[in-house]
């Protein structure tokens, strides 16, 4: 029984510990991180520095990912471990996909989990900046994982 308790409190510990920042405040001139899909994150880089770094007072780093193809095939272990990654850390506020389905399908449960919103693309600027406005809107939040989060679900015009 106790390996089985112990398997558990491995697979459920990094989801506890991504959660731990969630409900603080944000400090002014605090760094939050955009994580970034590989074909994403030129553009989305891009569009990160054309906004200054940031949103409001919040700084913005982006996080580029390794790629999630190896030779033309979709390699699942990266895409669990490029979400697993950011659902582990808690300066995570959002994580650019994509647009392969496939991939979404397995990061997406792992981001949910964590309470991480996340922004379906083929552009990494269009998806930075619609982070970007998340975190904006989101302004200093005690919950801005949360409150970003929500901002992202909320149907565009």
């Amino acid at each position: 029984m106790s390996r089985v308790a112990a398997v558990l409190l491995v697979l459920v510990l990094p989801f506890a510990l991504a959660g731990c920042g969630a409900e603080e405040g944000v400090a002014e001139g605090a760094t939050v991180a955009v994580y970034v899909d590989a074909p994403l994150c030129a553009g989305a880089e891009r569009a990160l520095t054309a906004a200054g770094g940031g949103s409001g007072a919040v700084a913005v780093r982006a996080r580029c990912l390794p790629a999630e193809r190896r030779g033309g095939s979709l390699d699942l272990a990266t895409v669990g471990a490029n979400a697993r990654r950011a659902a582990e850390d808690s300066t995570s506020v959002a994580y650019l996909l994509s647009p392969d389905r496939v991939a979404g399908r397995f990061a997406q449960p792992i981001l949910d989990a964590a309470g991480i919103g996340w922004v379906r693309s083929g552009s990494g600027a269009v998806a930075m900046r619609r982070a970007l406005g998340a975190i904006e809107a989101a302004g200093e939040s005690g919950a801005l994982r949360e409150s970003v989060r929500e901002a992202l679900d909320a149907p565009q015009n």
